[in-house]
């Protein structure tokens, strides 16, 4: 029992410090100044890989089926806004430019795949989910308050603001799974 609370203590300190860090990273970008359209893009694409790849890696390692269901949810939204994004940059001629949001993100989600990895069962399932939840207010946060603001382009800014609820169905989705694995 003490081992599954350090474990949980564990998860909810991390997804803390990821949201933490990824608010940060978003803040001190949106101060010092503004994201053109090639750099949204890139974030855009970058965040919504990530979701992908923690959503693969646990259709890997879960057994449960709530878990799983919201793992297939979120890698087919978060490819279908990955589409748009690609159909829409080529389509105005944009390519997706490295910068440091994106960077930042990937850096974090790297350590948070390892630390997801080296859980099993139900520590995983909550750990994903906890990830879930506090990923996808980080990422509500920097669309809402950077990226749509920041956007120049009227389509890419009406595609931030489409995908904007969508993502307030996922983070109510994952606190639901994450309500019932308690």
């Amino acid at each position: 029992m003490k081992k599954q609370f350090v474990s949980c203590r564990f998860t909810l300190l991390f997804s803390a410090m990821f949201l933490l860090f990824s608010s940060v990273s978003f803040a001190q970008k949106k101060k010092a100044t503004q994201l053109s359209d090639a750099e949204i893009a890139s974030v855009a694409v970058a965040a919504n890989q990530i979701d992908i790849e923690a959503a693969q890696l646990a259709q890997k390692k879960s057994k449960n089926a709530e878990v799983l269901n919201f793992a297939k949810t979120m890698i087919a939204d978060h490819q279908s806004v990955i589409d748009k994004a690609a159909a829409l940059v080529t389509r105005l001629g944009v390519t997706p430019k490295d910068n440091a949001v994106t960077r930042q993100l990937q850096a974090n989600a790297k350590k948070t795949l390892v630390g997801l990895r080296a859980k099993s069962g139900a520590a995983f399932d909550k750990a994903y989910v906890q990830n879930e939840v506090g990923y996808h207010k980080a990422v509500i946060a920097a669309v809402d308050n950077t990226l749509i603001p920041d956007a120049q382009n009227a389509e890419l800014k009406s595609l931030l603001q489409a995908v904007s609820p969508v993502l307030r169905t996922h983070l109510e989705h994952a606190q639901m799974v994450a309500k019932d694995l308690k």
